[in-house]
C-alpha cells in the first residue's frame, strides 16, 4: 500500500517512515509530486490545516494521503506559537530564529511557569472521500537555553521531565516512543485498516484496499 505524505519536510518524512516500519506501507512525499503547488496553511487550527493539506493532495493524486499539522503551545504565552510555530519569527524563519525569539519572550519567566506541549493532528483522506483524524500530545517545559543535536524545530528547547533532557538530547528511537507525532500516528493506526500488522488488510473493509 502507498501513502502520500503531504509534506516536503525531510525530517517529518523520516520520522513517519520510522513510525510505520511495522507495516507494509510505501511512503511517498510531495517531493515525488513536484507539480503540486505549496498549500497555504491559513486556518486557525492544527486540524483545519491538516485537513486542508490532505484534501488538496488527495484530490491531485487520487491516493491515500496523510497530512499532519503540529506545533508548540506555551502556557505562559497563551498557547503561542501554536499554528504559527514554523514561522514564528517570520515567514521564512529558521528553527534557530524561532527558538531565539521564543527564548527571548520567555527570558523573565521562572521554570515552574514555563509549561508547554507539542501537539500534532494527523488527517488521512482516502480516495473514497473517507476522512480520519487523530491527535497526539507531548508535555514538557521550555528550557532556558538550547541543548542537543537531534530532532528539529523547537526540540533543543523543549525539556522533557521524564528524561531530564531536551527533546534534542533524546535519540530518534526514543523520541519516536514519546513524541506528539508518534502518539498521533499510533492513534490513527488504531482507526485505520492496514496501517499495522495487528490489523491486516484481509480483515478490513472499505477504501484502503
Amino acid at each position: 500500500m502507498k501513502i502520500v505524505l503531504a509534506t516536503r519536510n525531510n525530517h517529518k518524512t523520516r520520522e513517519i517512515e520510522a513510525l510505520f516500519k511495522d507495516a507494509d506501507i510505501h511512503i511517498l512525499s510531495l517531493k515525488d509530486f513536484p507539480n503540486i503547488s505549496d498549500i497555504v496553511e491559513d486556518t486557525d487550527s492544527f486540524e483545519g490545516n491538516a485537513l486542508k493539506k490532505a484534501r488538496a493532495v488527495a484530490e491531485y493524486t487520487k491516493k491515500i494521503v496523510m497530512a499532519d499539522d503540529s506545533g508548540l503551545q506555551v502556557d505562559a504565552l497563551n498557547g503561542k506559537p501554536g499554528v504559527y510555530s514554523s514561522r514564528y519569527a517570520g515567514e521564512n524563519a529558521s528553527d534557530e530564529e524561532n527558538n531565539k525569539k521564543l527564548l527571548n519572550e520567555m527570558k523573565d519567566i521562572p521554570f515552574e511557569k514555563r509549561s508547554a506541549r507539542y501537539k500534532c493532528v494527523i488527517a488521512v483522506v482516502f480516495p473514497s472521500g473517507e476522512e480520519k483524524i487523530a491527535e497526539g500530545e507531548c508535555n514538557g517545559f521550555i528550557a532556558f537555553e538550547p541543548k542537543g543535536n537531534y530532532g528539529f524545530g523547537y526540540d533543543p528547547i523543549f525539556y522533557v521531565p521524564e528524561y531530564n533532557k531536551t527533546m534534542a538530547e533524546i535519540s530518534p528511537e526514543e523520541k519516536n516512543k514519546i513524541s506528539h507525532r508518534a502518539r498521533a500516528i499510533q492513534n490513527i493506526k488504531r482507526q485505520s485498516c492496514g496501517f499495522d500488522k495487528s490489523n491486516p488488510y484481509k480483515k478490513c473493509r472499505g477504501s484502503i484496499h
